[in-house]
């Protein structure tokens, strides 16, 4: 159980650092009869980036931390601070995984090792999950909202996916290793 939490974990940080990382948060989305397409473009927390029919590929940063809106830059941060937080709480749980199989005190000594990776591992998969389903909720939102222009209507990005499968597999984790405690 400890090694198969210690494999969802590892995988569940991988995909928090590529989800944090990718452009692709925000989709255009094609919605009227037009068939077609020259311009694909991604958003993400990061950069925009613009691929011309699938050829070329033009990525900017935002310029200024200041005029991004308020909910990106709380994004930004929860993301970081979980990538951060899932990489100690992965070498937490390598440290309590070998200190469990060559300790002599019994369970006692790694318990606090798997305990910490656990709770870590818990709130990890939350402070994914809290960006990630906000902003596919409003493209959901936006996608059904007559008001808002056709151009400007977005479909969920393959970012959110990951992000999503990471705060899955790191919140097993955590209850694998809270398990273990118990």
């Amino acid at each position: 159980l400890q090694i198969t939490g210690l494999i969802f974990g590892g995988v569940g940080m991988v995909g928090t650092l590529a989800a944090t990382a990718m452009p692709q948060w925000r989709v255009s989305a094609y919605v009227d009869g037009n068939i077609v397409v020259f311009e694909t473009i991604w958003e993400g927390l990061w950069m925009d980036c613009i691929s011309q029919l699938g050829i070329r590929l033009q990525c900017k940063f935002y310029d200024s931390v200041l005029a991004l809106p308020p909910p990106l830059e709380a994004f930004r941060a929860l993301m970081c601070i979980a990538v951060g937080l899932s990489i100690a709480s992965f070498l937490m749980a390598i440290v309590g995984v070998k200190y469990s199989q060559r300790s002599k005190e019994g369970p006692q000594g790694a318990s606090i090792f798997l305990l910490a990776a656990g709770v870590a591992f818990l709130l990890t998969g939350t402070l994914v999950l809290i960006p990630v389903s906000w902003t596919g909720g409003s493209i959901v939102r936006d996608f059904y909202d007559p008001a808002v222009p056709v151009p400007l209507k977005r479909e969920l990005g393959a970012a959110l996916f990951v992000g999503w499968g990471s705060a899955a597999l790191l919140l097993a984790a955590g209850a694998m290793y809270c398990h273990c405690w118990c």
